[in-house]
């Protein structure tokens, strides 16, 4: 499991790669949270690299979530495999985070939003 961030136009990427499991699953929550420590703001990972994701991999992505909420940040997962969307569907992520087929899409549509909160 690799976790890379990036500052990009007003998001924080997260780009993660490989599988997240109960080996390594406390030190992705560990990654993803000290990343956030200085940008409560808007946060898009990027799955495409991911190959598989256990619940305790998902319970981050809740935690993250529900943190950026507090403040007025978002949580926003894209360019994911298809195993892993029905994964996320199955367990209702689709309702409650914004999920986009590309990262290019991800963030035209995260900019527009920034610029309507404005």
């Amino acid at each position: 499991m690799d976790v890379v961030t990036e500052p990009r136009d007003g998001t924080l990427l997260i780009q993660v790669s490989g599988r997240i499991d109960g080996s390594n699953a406390a030190a992705f929550d560990r990654a993803v949270i000290a990343a956030l420590e200085s940008n409560d703001c808007t946060v898009l990972m990027d799955l495409e690299n991911l190959s598989y994701i256990n619940s305790a991999g998902l319970r981050t992505f809740v935690k993250v979530a529900r943190r950026l909420r507090r403040g007025t940040g978002v949580l926003a997962l894209c360019a994911m495999r298809d195993e892993t969307r029905k994964v996320l569907e199955i367990a209702g992520f689709h309702k409650v985070i914004p999920i986009y087929p590309t990262r290019a899409e991800a963030l035209t549509c995260l900019a527009a939003e920034r610029m309507v909160s404005e």
